[in-house]
């Protein structure tokens, strides 16, 4: 069954179920009033029959007295202390045969005689020889069964009617709710059989639920597209930078097995170009793992730690290593909540990346304010031209295609380093003016707001 369906038979048989309790209980609430009404009458008619009751003699016939007080479509009887009959008298043709029953406790009792309602109530009266006996009287409603059954046709009538524009609502109602569901359902499908990434029209002034899904969906879709692109540029650049290797290595491989063997210059460089490119290749495939690892949940482990002893012992090993003067300037201890291990591998490929593309020392700067501490990495090379900054992050971009091939740089370590600023929480900028130097800056704030990463 279809949701439209479902729809409007829940929603139909809801408000039909709804009214017809509804009317239902208007028709008891207002045969209770009818009968409490005809009740009150007859006991103010049995008061006034009681006192006249009371001033009857032996000589007063009971039958004359009860006659004139008789409802005009019931009886009255007189009920000996053993329930026998004293004396009756009746207008409704028949209703002698008519015998009620009053459980205890009630005030009366509503029979059927001949097919209409009949109501009895009785009264305690005491007799001429001093005996108390029963005063019953009865009285059929026919008003009240006309006007129930009046009521009932007036309360069937008025549900048939309130059907209608239910029924309409309710339709109308399903084409609000399906309509979107539609459009969603064929948006998809056709985004399923032609690969692309379809959208559906939303109103512009839309704000309820309907559209907030549209909206969301078409969100959805748009960062799905995104990330399919990102993804398909990846694998075409990554393929680009491994082919580009390949070809070297290829290329002194043919060499060496034409004449290399034979010239021992011409088989040095051939070997070194092909360590250099293998390295280059293997540091490009490491990166591309570490990026594609980033894409995942990583768990990072804040902790408070010492900033300054941190940078200290970052720089020692890149000193030994490089022969280079890594100097750093700071005011002592610096406390920050932080990823140690992170933030140190943030600080390699920051420091590394600034030996490659200067000659002189690389200086790193400490510093804090009220709310944050900021890391500076900053060389005096040749700077980065201000057209290049807005793209130094994006993944196997280079500035200089030869001198980043000539320092072994693969495009993706800044892409690293701005994903790993990223997930610690820190800002990453950057500040170079061609032929003063570059600037690389973390900035963690000293309330380290822990996000998911």
């Amino acid at each position: 069954m279809k949701l439209k369906t479902k729809i409007h038979l829940f929603s139909t048989l809801l408000m039909l179920v709804i009214l017809t309790l509804t009317n239902t209980g208007i028709y008891f609430v207002y045969g209770k009033l009818a009968y409490d009404t005809e009740y009150n009458q007859l006991k103010t008619q049995s008061q006034d029959l009681i006192a006249s009751l009371s001033q009857m003699t032996e000589k007063t016939n009971p039958a004359t007295v009860l006659h004139a007080y008789r409802p005009p479509n019931g009886a009255v009887r007189i009920l000996g202390p053993t329930g026998k009959l004293k004396v009756e008298s009746e207008s409704a043709e028949g209703i002698r045969s008519y015998h009620p029953e009053i459980k205890p406790g009630e005030r009366y009792s509503i029979g059927e005689f001949d097919n209409t309602p009949i109501l009895t109530m009785r009264e305690p009266v005491i007799w001429t020889d001093g005996k108390v006996v029963e005063l019953q009287m009865i009285q059929l409603l026919s008003d009240v069964k006309h006007n129930l059954s009046l009521l009932k046709l007036i309360l069937f009538g008025v549900t048939l009617i309130a059907m209608i524009p239910i029924t309409i609502s309710s339709v109308a109602l399903g084409r609000i709710v399906i309509q979107p569901i539609d459009n969603l359902i064929k948006t998809m499908s056709q985004s399923r059989q032609t690969g692309t990434y379809e959208k559906i029209e939303v109103p512009a002034e839309g704000k309820d639920e309907m559209a907030q899904m549209g909206h969301e969906f078409n969100d959805m879709m748009g960062q799905l597209e995104s990330n399919f692109k990102k993804q398909e540029q990846f694998v075409s650049n990554a393929s680009h930078e491994l082919k580009t290797p390949l070809t070297v290595i290829e290329s002194y491989a043919r060499l060496l097995s034409r004449r290399g063997f034979d010239d021992l210059s011409v088989a040095k460089e051939a070997v070194g170009a092909i360590l250099g490119e293998s390295i280059r290749m293997k540091n490009m495939i490491e990166q591309m793992l570490h990026l594609a690892r980033n894409q995942e949940q990583v768990a990072f482990k804040f902790e408070e730690t010492d900033i300054n002893s941190l940078v200290e012992k970052t720089l020692q090993p890149m000193c030994q290593a490089h022969a280079r003067d890594f100097i750093l300037e700071g005011n002592g201890s610096v406390f920050v909540v932080t990823d140690a291990e992170k933030l140190r591998q943030l600080l390699f490929i920051l420091l590394d990346n600034a030996r490659k593309y200067s000659e002189r020392e690389i200086k790193t700067t400490i510093s804090e304010n009220e709310t944050s501490i900021s890391i500076a990495v900053t060389d005096y090379g040749n700077g980065i031209p201000k057209e290049a900054l807005p793209h130094i992050f994006d993944r196997f971009y280079r500035v200089h295609e030869d001198r980043n091939r000539k320092t072994g740089g693969t495009g993706l370590g800044l892409a690293i380093a701005k994903e790993l600023a990223d997930g610690l929480g820190a800002e990453l900028n950057i500040e170079s003016s061609v032929g003063v130097g570059t600037t690389f800056r973390i900035i963690m704030p000293k309330k380290q707001i822990l996000t998911d990463f």
